[in-house]
């Protein structure tokens, strides 16, 4: 059995909350919302459209932003065994499974936003993932997602055509 320490209902708790800046952009907050809800899609069974609008309701977003988060969940959702395959190509050092799960959805929003959402600007999609990986990541998340985006910006026609090769045999 373990020892815990006793704890009494008069004993102080120090709870430490951390605040994150406010995004600078509706696209910006889209995207938190929209990594939230991949997280936890990710590590769990939920239903997507389910977590979608409870996420959605709880934030009450305007109806741009809120289309922009759908935008992107079902895309990544649509997309993530092309894009899983595209990460192992560029993080090779790096088993998929063992990347973080956190640093994996950034990764995979962000190809589907080079891929699939022309009104993004290749240079904004990867600031926008490294800024998401420095509030949400590791210590080494911000790099990491960085040199992946980096080498796949590089390459934007090549990303575009793996991603939609197969796809059409599929619709």
């Amino acid at each position: 059995m373990i020892d815990l320490p006793n704890m009494n209902p008069e004993d102080e708790v120090t709870v430490e909350v951390i605040e994150h800046e406010a995004p600078m952009t509706e696209r910006s907050l889209a995207r938190r919302i929209a990594l939230q809800i991949l997280y936890e899609l990710d590590c769990t069974n939920h239903n997507a459209e389910m977590v979608i609008e409870a996420r959605l309701m709880a934030q009450e977003l305007e109806n741009k932003p809120a289309r922009f988060v759908r935008l992107l969940v079902n895309g990544v959702l649509a997309n993530r065994e092309r894009m899983d395959r595209v990460i192992r190509l560029y993080a090779t050092e790096w088993p998929l499974d063992q990347v973080a799960i956190i640093d994996r959805n950034i990764l995979r929003m962000a190809i589907y936003e080079l891929a699939h959402v022309p009104s993004t600007p290749t240079g904004a999609a990867v600031d926008e993932a490294v800024s998401l990986a420095k509030l949400f990541g590791a210590d080494n998340s911000t790099t990491f997602v960085n040199g992946v985006l980096g080498k796949l910006a590089a390459n934007i026609d090549v990303l575009r055509k793996m991603l939609t090769e197969g796809q059409e045999a599929a619709e």
